[in-house]
């Protein structure tokens, strides 16, 4: 037998250390099917002192450990090679909301726990978790702080480095790293937390995190608009941001190749404007303030636009419904490029002012190159 499946199964139970081929499937390839590999098992732990044990027994074996949150991820980093040694850590058992305190703004979560459970936890609360991206169903906040997230919301609110105020981490040695102090004003000694948000599971491994609230919204406004040109983006962006009054939480890029491709892959996608333009955007403001008039800032911040030149058109949601209309076509470009099988959407950060530029030299490096 097996050495290391024996003590996996000393630590999870044979139940939770998973080695039939069929068992295995579904964490040997990544969410588009474009990364394969072999894993000689998956664990998966309850409780942190399993992961700690895990840890230590591949560190003694010399087995390579894979940690694995929701599995989503397109770029293959939660995949297994090819060789059939490493174990895969799947951390989807630790899904426990430890605590939660509204007040301090704050709570304390598992590395389990699914993106959209902890912004749900969050609203019971009447406050919010703002992190949100495609995968919410099913991405788990620890692969959400590994790869230090974006999403829909960083304008306002910052990547998932931006809403972590501390964390346990299980060191390569199975030492446990604690620090879930939820305090804002942290001044002592070095932030060791950001050593592992972004690190790809390549430092340790996240069992557990302290995030950030805030007051829950109580309005949104939300406009998709038809650019006049590319390069007046950036201008667009400033206006929003001061028309109302830095309540801007998403400013979407939308070419009219990704609304297209949606729209052939995912029936029920509506265009609301009269002309389907090469650029658009898709604009939402939210606010926690029930006296403020966001939709008619939204209107007067769209109408200056449209006087300065910047927008062709726009079209603001008259209603929940009609916002997440909105919503579903620029999900509907993911789920397309999903079911054609390409990917044409990168998470590549540049400078707000050289992103017209960098889109224009991409779209020219791409058509440069086809036969």
């Amino acid at each position: 037998m097996d050495p290391l499946i024996t003590g996996l199964q000393a630590i999870v139970g044979a139940r939770y250390c998973l080695t039939e081929p069929d068992a295995l499937a579904p964490f040997q390839t990544d969410w588009r099917n474009m990364y394969r590999g072999r894993a000689r098992a998956v664990a998966l732990p309850e409780t942190v002192e399993q992961v700690q044990a895990i840890v230590r027994l591949a560190r003694q074996q010399r087995a390579p450990i894979v940690p694995q949150g929701g599995n989503t991820g397109l770029s293959g980093g939660a995949t297994p090679d090819d060789s059939g040694s490493a174990i895969v850590l799947s951390l989807k058992r630790l899904n426990r909301v430890r605590a939660i305190d509204p007040l301090n703004n704050s709570m304390v979560a598992e590395a389990g726990c699914i993106l959209a459970d902890l912004q749900q936890t969050a609203s019971n609360a009447d406050r919010l978790f703002p992190l949100s991206l495609s995968a919410e169903g099913t991405c788990q906040i620890g692969g959400n702080l590994a790869t230090n997230a974006g999403g829909i919301n960083v304008l306002r609110f910052g990547n998932a480095r931006d809403l972590c105020l501390g964390l346990e981490v299980v060191l390569p040695d199975g030492t446990l790293i604690s620090h879930l102090d939820a305090l804002r004003k942290d001044n002592t000694g070095y932030d060791l937390k950001q050593m592992f948000i972004g690190s790809e599971g390549t430092l340790g491994v996240i069992t557990a995190a302290a995030l950030k609230l805030f007051p829950r919204p109580v309005k949104r406004a939300t406009a998709i608009v038809a650019l006049t040109d590319l390069d007046v983006a950036p201008a667009l962006l400033a206006r929003c941001r001061a028309g109302l009054a830095d309540q801007l939480v998403s400013f979407e890029l939308l070419p009219r190749f990704g609304i297209e491709l949606g729209r052939r892959f995912v029936p029920g996608l509506t265009w609301p404007l009269q002309a389907l333009p090469d650029w658009s955007i898709l604009i939402e403001a939210n606010t926690s303030s029930a006296s403020f008039d966001l939709r008619a800032a939204m209107e007067q911040t769209l109408a200056s636009a449209l006087e300065a030149g910047e927008i062709a058109d726009a079209a603001v949601a008259g209603s929940e419904a009609q916002s997440l209309a909105m919503w579903r076509l620029r999900e509907g470009i993911v789920e397309g490029q999903h079911q054609s099988g390409a990917n044409i959407k990168h998470d590549v950060s540049v400078p707000v002012a050289k992103v017209p530029a960098f889109m224009k030299a991409g779209f020219d490096a791409v058509l440069s190159a086809l036969p």
